[in-house]
């Protein structure tokens, strides 16, 4: 990455968004635009990466996330201006899915948040990124899309649409510079996923994870799956058979 780079995170609170701004810090990118819903956090990341790389512009921008309008204006506001080298879209949330199936207010708000709003702004950014043939959009799903299962299917779903949406942006910007790359989690340390951790659940680190998002992104790879173990977990569970799938309690 060029030190005269831009780079902008979505949900850039997120555990793992801000840990990869922490590692791209250390090439002193020219600009890093951190968007988010909650001012105080913004602040305090804001401060933090300042500190870290104080020869970078740090701008911060609090928005609704599940207003396509203001996703949009938003887009064009920073793509404005000059090129955009990443977008990390990370924002997203674990709903608790006997909730989302008794009420569905809840179930909608889980898959508009880890759903729908991400590829919006995806969507968004390349219709302007497009212009410029350069730069990567990195879009974070989840192992959790690759097969819909009893105890996560409202995220994992929601992921889902992730994948295929961004599967569809990779193939219509095949042949040109703009990368649309995917990136699939594992279950990771982070505050999202602590209840998790509670109940004795092996998780990645959250450092870890990151590298891999910030090395999948800059070698351009299509899916990064993160740790890299988790692409042979997912594919065979994807390949399972039906009557020994339903016979798992996962």
């Amino acid at each position: 990455m060029s030190k005269n780079s831009r780079i902008a995170l979505i949900g850039a609170t997120s555990s793992m968004a801000e840990h990869c701004a922490r590692i791209w810090a250390q090439s002193m990118p020219e600009e890093m635009i951190l968007v988010g819903r909650d001012q105080v956090r913004l602040d305090a990341m804001a401060g933090d990466l300042k500190v870290r790389t104080p020869g970078t512009a740090i701008r911060v921008i609090v928005m609704d996330f599940s207003n396509a309008q203001a996703i949009s204006a938003l887009a064009q506001d920073i793509c404005g201006a000059r090129p955009l080298d990443i977008v990390l879209i990370a924002h997203g949330t674990l709903p608790d899915q006997k909730l989302c199936q008794q009420d569905l207010a809840a179930n909608e708000a889980g898959l508009l948040v880890n759903g729908v709003s991400p590829v919006l702004f995806a969507e968004a950014f390349a219709s302007r990124m497009e212009k410029q043939d350069s730069g990567a959009i990195a879009v974070i799903g989840s192992v959790a899309g690759d097969r819909g299962r009893k105890s996560n299917y409202v995220y994992g779903s929601a992921k889902g649409l992730v994948t295929r949406y961004v599967q569809g942006m990779q193939h219509r910007f095949a042949a040109t510079g703009l990368k649309v790359v995917l990136i699939k989690p594992g279950p990771t340390d982070t505050p999202m996923t602590s209840g998790f951790k509670q109940k004795g659940a092996r998780l990645a680190s959250v450092e870890e994870v990151s590298k891999s998002i910030v090395q999948g992104i800059a070698s351009g790879k299509d899916v990064v799956y993160a740790p890299g173990k988790w692409a042979l977990i997912m594919m065979i569970i994807r390949h399972l058979p039906k009557f020994v799938f339903n016979k798992m309690d996962i």
